[in-house]
């Protein structure tokens, strides 16, 4: 049977709503351990940059109030129904769709206490567009004592099966082991970047000097980066945090790239460029680190955002080389979109109520079927 799926993902970065229309087609039987692996076609995609309004309410979602939080919840959830539709009539894609997986945008991740939440409301999503939805996909695996994340190791695990190691340069990268389904947040990546980047000359931000640059979205190509110069004070205060001694299986939440790293880096006053190179150095580093510690070789697949970031991947392709392992950027759409198609197959593991979350990975008590179903088509 081949599913024809929307797969949404909002990652940390703040950068926009990811759109994968894929079609999925198991190839070999799955069994308890999980997916044994299937064939995609991955056939429309966008990127739908967040204006800024959304882009401020995304951002200051846990400093609301409970009534605001959920009602943000229910509007964000309205607006992804609506870029869907939008993204369906721009692709002729009427009554096609059989079902939408939302990852949704994750504001609270405290899965020591049992909690984590994305924004981005099932029920509106569905009522919105008519299609079944699956959201919440990382709440069951919490409950059950993991840490919610990463999630992504089950579709790798399907969709890539001879790749040795991925490695996710998003808003936080994360990095996962094909042999052993081991995987975990490494370091905070394109969120602070692009924090860096977006600073004002002149400083609205304390600590950045002005280096002639205006604030940007984000530093191209890693240019800004590669014309400075690593600050190995800052590089050594980063590299002693807490986070980085701790053993797997963990997660990151996005207050510690926006509330302790972002802090420590602004008060070493450097210039935006100084304050780029090292903080390029510090993701290297961590991944470099993380890839050693695991004795892992061969290929890893690099994909997201950071992808782009050419200077950051000919320093982390040369770190990886040292360690026998060869950083492989994808072609085409692979790079920007497969977390969002790896969205639609979790999405697809539940509608078929089968696994769709490691617990070797997550360090929940057993593997689990996570997701809520909203149906949203008429009966």
């Amino acid at each position: 049977m081949v599913y024809k799926v929307i797969g949404l993902m909002s990652g940390s970065s703040l950068d926009g709503l990811d759109i994968a229309y894929v079609h999925l087609q198991e190839r070999t039987a799955t069994t308890q351990a999980g997916p044994r692996s299937w064939d995609f076609q991955l056939l429309h995609t966008d990127c739908r940059p967040y204006s800024t309004a959304w882009r401020e309410r995304l951002a200051g979602a846990t400093r609301l109030s409970a009534y605001d939080y959920q009602v943000l919840h229910a509007a964000y959830g309205r607006y992804l129904g609506e870029q869907v539709l939008q993204f369906i009539k721009a692709h002729g894609l009427e009554y096609q769709v059989q079902l939408i997986a939302s990852h949704g945008h994750t504001t609270f991740h405290a899965p020591e206490r049992g909690m984590t939440a994305q924004l981005g409301d099932g029920a509106s999503i569905a009522a919105t567009t008519g299609i079944n939805v699956v959201s919440d996909l990382r709440a069951m695996d919490v409950a059950l004592g993991g840490q919610g994340a990463p999630i992504v190791p089950v579709g790798e695990k399907a969709l890539w099966p001879d790749v040795d190691l991925f490695l996710n340069l998003g808003g936080i990268a994360n990095i996962s082991r094909q042999e052993d389904r081991i995987a975990f947040d490494v370091v905070p990546a394109n969120r602070v970047l692009n924090e860096l980047a977006a600073e004002a000359d002149g400083g609205s931000g304390p600590g950045l000097l002005d280096s002639g640059e205006g604030a940007l979205a984000f530093d191209r190509d890693g240019a800004l980066a590669a014309s400075g110069q690593v600050d190995a004070r800052l590089l050594g205060q980063l590299n002693q945090l807490e986070y980085y001694g701790m053993a797997y299986p963990k997660s990151l939440a996005n207050e510690f790239g926006l509330n302790t790293v972002l802090p420590l880096v602004r008060r070493a006053a450097l210039r935006k460029e100084d304050a780029l190179r090292t903080y390029v150095e510090h993701i290297v580093v961590q991944v470099a680190r993380t890839v050693a510690g695991l004795g892992a070789g061969g290929k890893m697949l690099v994909t997201g955002g950071g992808a782009h970031n050419g200077f950051l991947i000919r320093q982390l392709s040369e770190r990886l080389a040292a360690v026998g392992v060869e950083a492989v950027v994808p072609e085409g759409v692979i790079v920007d979109f497969k977390e969002a198609l790896v969205m639609a197959l979790i999405g697809v593991l539940r509608w078929r109520e089968e696994n769709n979350v490691f617990a070797s990975v997550t360090g929940a008590s057993r593997d689990s079927i996570g997701g809520a179903v909203w149906i949203g088509q008429e009966v």
